[in-house]
């Protein structure tokens, strides 16, 4: 398929996350509303934390370095492990079940949320043991640096990837936002975000965050 465009002809927005991350999930609600009020798709990609953080633990706090080191791996392993083994049309669903059951229900990084949202999808269960498995590193890993490679080192999760001015993509880290803006305000961050995408040497703006994560 080519960068500019999908099956349906909609506007394709590639996506990278990773499950734990509440800001990613933040911005796939966004951009959940965008595919309702803008003819757009989103293509669902995994990127890890933990191969992100993994040369550097370190130099990192100690509980967010012990996380990166081991539960970090999980969601996402099962996340590749379902991608390999069903398709890439189940990356979304799963992704919106871990989120919901992980996020919004607060079960956190738990075998139980990881279970039920296989189950909410109709997955099978023993996707779980994947969680231990690097059987699929491989292709986590070539998915994680599809997004650095567009993107580039100096960033986290989420990675959305949109045409530019000349069909090719642009990728930025972000749109960090809370909490996730709906309907014409959803709408008017899309907008922006092509605008942005369209002018040459653009690269970023930022401003400290004030507010955390809120679940609507």
């Amino acid at each position: 398929m080519p960068e500019n465009g999908t099956a349906g002809g909609k506007v394709p927005v590639d996506f990278w996350f990773d499950p734990l991350c509440p800001w990613a999930w933040m911005t796939s609600r966004w951009m959940l509303e965008v595919e309702k009020v803008r003819d757009v798709e989103v293509r669902w990609h995994v990127m890890s934390l933990a191969v992100l953080n993994e040369n550097r633990l370190d130099e990192l706090p100690e509980q967010y370095s012990e996380m990166m080191r081991e539960t970090a791996w999980e969601a996402v392993r099962i996340v590749v492990a379902a991608q390999q083994k069903h398709g890439d049309e189940v990356v979304g669903p799963l992704y919106n079940a871990l989120g919901t059951r992980i996020h919004n229900k607060g079960e956190g990084l738990t075998r139980e949320a990881y279970a039920g949202a296989l189950a909410d999808v109709g997955l099978p269960a023993d996707l779980l043991d994947y969680a231990d498995s690097d059987a699929y590193d491989k292709e986590l890993r070539a998915s994680h640096q599809e997004g650095i490679d567009k993107v580039g080192q100096d960033v986290g999760t989420p990675v959305i990837a949109v045409p530019g001015a000349d069909g090719k993509q642009v990728a930025f880290f972000g749109p960090v936002v809370t909490p996730a803006p709906k309907g014409e305000d959803a709408a008017k961050l899309w907008d922006g975000t092509l605008l942005v995408a369209s002018i040459p040497g653009f690269y970023e703006l930022k401003r400290t965050r004030t507010q955390g994560p809120v679940f609507d």
